[in-house]
């Protein structure tokens, strides 16, 4: 008991000493996951959707548009994080400026991101009784209402908890893309806990990112069971 004093007031004296850089580090590691988060579904959404309904015995089946959708998502899944980081470089530079700092970790962690949700996407509208879609064409609905009236308001407790996951990954993609000056937590981490030998801002560091996400996760779970019909009795 009385060796854990020690440490718990290093773990103090420590976040005394490193508090600025603790918090800008903390709210640079949300900025680039709620980000890049948003970005990846204003453009994963519409890719899963689009998968989805042109499967086979879909509302809009197209087997061309299907397979190429789904060979895009697949090879966009298949690359590496770090791999890709440094494949866009030249695009990120072009986008925004620069290929350093928070702002230009966004772009790498959008294109990573992307796939993965329209998979989440399509996983989750496939899981809609399929009785719910024969019961809307029956009444003379249109692609767009089955879309916007059954196939998302049905899925959207999977889809909410899918949210949570991305948010996860992207917060240990983005801690990854602090080894190349991503900022955030994980450049904090790399520059004073590995560069410098200082073992308690590693661990002061994943502290963090672990509250982080036990917080994400419960709100995402939280919000999953508020709108879930199935626990309405």
């Amino acid at each position: 008991m009385t060796e854990s004093i020690p440490f718990f007031q290093g773990i103090i004296n420590l976040l005394a000493e490193f508090k600025d850089l603790l918090l800008i580090a903390t709210w640079q590691t949300l900025y680039i996951t709620f980000i890049s988060t948003f970005l990846a579904y204003l453009l994963g959404v519409p890719l899963g959707i689009w998968v989805v309904v042109t499967a086979p015995n879909s509302i809009a089946p197209n087997r061309t548009v299907n397979e190429i959708l789904g060979g895009i998502i697949n090879i966009g899944r298949s690359i590496p994080f770090i791999i890709l980081l440094v494949a866009v470089l030249p695009f990120t530079r072009w986008i925004v400026g620069t290929t350093i700092g928070p702002t230009a970790t966004i772009v790498p962690l959008t294109i990573a991101a992307t796939p993965f949700v329209a998979r989440i996407i399509e996983q989750s509208l496939v899981e809609v009784d399929s009785g719910l879609i024969e019961m809307g064409q029956a009444m003379g609905a249109t692609s767009w209402q089955i879309i916007f009236k059954v196939l998302l308001p049905e899925s959207l407790p999977s889809i909410i908890r899918g949210v949570s996951i991305t948010i996860i990954n992207l917060i240990g993609y983005s801690a990854m893309a602090g080894a190349v000056g991503g900022g955030g937590l994980g450049d904090l981490a790399i520059r004073y806990g590995y560069y410098r030998y200082q073992s308690d801002v590693m661990i002061v560091t994943i502290i963090l990112l672990v509250i982080i996400v036990e917080l994400i996760q419960l709100i995402g779970n939280y919000s999953a069971k508020r709108i879930d019909k199935r626990n309405i009795r």
